[in-house]
């Protein structure tokens, strides 16, 4: 082909790209470029922005590269552009409501943004298993509703997700106060609504979350079961999506592994893109210690981060707590820090020689205390002295392993996700009627954890 058709090359690549990669990835990478020019060997292709080069480019370019070589005949390097027109719609939502209600809206009273200040995207320390989350949340925050509208981040307790929320908010407020930027949880906007509608005020409610420029719904999994929050919810995220408005939401789970959540919300979850934080790796742990350390001012030994971060493997959470602990007790002993110090003060966490835990060892404890078989476990029986295990096993698998809700089925006797949402369920609404079931959970998750 000539160079003078570069856009009908590229066009032609994207059609044999799309032939080899997921429909998601192509829908996330490749759809919103196009090509600019074909000067030698070089094509330059147009790009939302900066995101692209830090994420897609070490993932995909060279595939398409390759492919790009075997359309033109001859070896291609791609080069990047960021488009000019990526910044979010300015205009204000208008008609909400019927011009009637219009007419007598009580007064709403000032908007807060919620913003900790604290959470900035320099105080969010990045490695492997929060790159990509990052650089999404990196690119919202410049050009909101341009790329990846909604963001829905998702990941286990006390992993970073709020603290990502706030610093894409507390970073868009840097650069233009006038955005209007509202962050709640979403136990807060039920609780709100209830209000709005025992007092008859549901305009003001409306109001307040589709008049503004950047929605953070922070534990969207509680809005499962609470079917008129979620048509409240549905009808705002499309006022604002329309709008050209950004959303971002977080989760413990990913859309589709949320019960009872409303398919049409998980459809709009998955219109933008959903990324995952996982538990953080040794060194991002030793990095966020030593973040921690700098920002309190204190000098802390590498082989005490060391320490703390081979055992402190579930979330920053638990980190930054076991920093607390060590420091406290320092302070409280008047004794300086060594790493004999530390092991004293955080007796009684996991210990470096743990063994790896998976889901054949939680079966086998499991067996043993309740005096069944692994086949029974695995089994289609459903009496209660084999289904309850089984069940416990499911929720254990969940609470104590990386592994998803269709990984966990398919180990435990080939069951689908639904049937270990039912028994997670189940197990912890049994934890909290029954005080000493609760007990002999935490003991075995304890004995597993060794």
């Amino acid at each position: 082909m000539s160079s003078s058709n570069y856009e009908e090359i590229w066009q032609t690549i994207l059609s044999r790209i799309k032939q080899n990669i997921s429909k998601v990835a192509y829908e996330t990478w490749f759809r919103p470029t196009k090509a600019l020019n074909l000067e030698g060997n070089k094509l330059m292709i147009e790009i939302p922005n900066v995101f692209f080069t830090e994420w897609g480019d070490a993932r995909y370019v060279h595939l398409a590269e390759k492919i790009a070589a075997e359309v033109t005949g001859r070896p291609i390097k791609l080069g990047y552009k960021i488009s000019p027109s990526s910044e979010s719609a300015e205009e204000p939502i208008r008609h909400l409501l019927s011009d009637k209600t219009r007419h007598t809206p009580p007064p709403l009273p000032p908007r807060k943004s919620n913003l900790n200040k604290r959470y900035t995207f320099d105080s969010f320390v990045v490695g492997k298993s929060n790159q990509l989350t990052h650089a999404a949340a990196k690119a919202v925050a410049q050009s909101p509703a341009a790329s990846y509208n909604p963001l829905f981040i998702y990941g286990g307790v006390g992993l970073g997700k709020t603290h990502i929320m706030h610093a894409i908010g507390n970073e868009v407020k840097r650069h233009s106060q006038k955005k209007t930027v509202v962050y709640v949880s979403s136990e807060r906007f039920t609780n709100e609504l209830i209000y709005a509608i025992q007092q008859g005020n549901s305009f003001s409610f409306r109001e307040k979350y589709r008049s503004i420029d950047l929605l953070f719904i922070d534990d969207i999994q509680f809005l499962a079961g609470k079917d008129g929050t979620q048509e409240e919810f549905f009808h705002t995220f499309n006022t604002l999506y329309d709008a050209h408005k950004q959303i971002i939401v977080t989760s413990d789970r990913a859309p589709k592994e949320i019960p009872t959540l409303e398919d049409r919300l998980i459809s709009r979850f998955e219109w933008g893109l959903v990324t995952d934080i996982q538990p953080p790796d040794v060194e991002t742990r030793i990095a966020i210690l030593n973040k921690k350390a700098e920002q309190d001012s204190i000098l802390l030994p590498y082989e005490i981060m060391l320490f703390i971060a081979n055992n402190v493997t579930t979330n920053i959470r638990e980190l930054e707590g076991s920093l607390i602990r060590l420091l406290a007790h320092a302070s409280l002993t008047n004794r300086e820090l060594t790493l004999d110090l530390a092991k004293e003060a955080l007796t009684g966490i996991n210990t470096q020689s743990r063994i790896p835990l998976n889901i054949d060892r939680i079966v086998r404890s499991i067996c043993k205390k309740y005096r069944v078989s692994k086949d029974d476990i695995l089994s289609k029986k459903r009496t209660h002295a084999i289904a309850f295990p089984r069940q416990i096993a499911m929720y254990l698998a969940r609470q104590l392993t990386d592994l998803s809700l269709v990984q966990i089925g398919k180990s435990l006797g080939g069951r689908d996700h639904t049937t270990v949402i039912h028994a997670i369920e189940k197990i912890t609404e049994k934890t909290k009627k029954e005080e000493k079931f609760l007990t002999e959970l935490v003991d075995l998750s304890n004995i597993l954890s060794c």
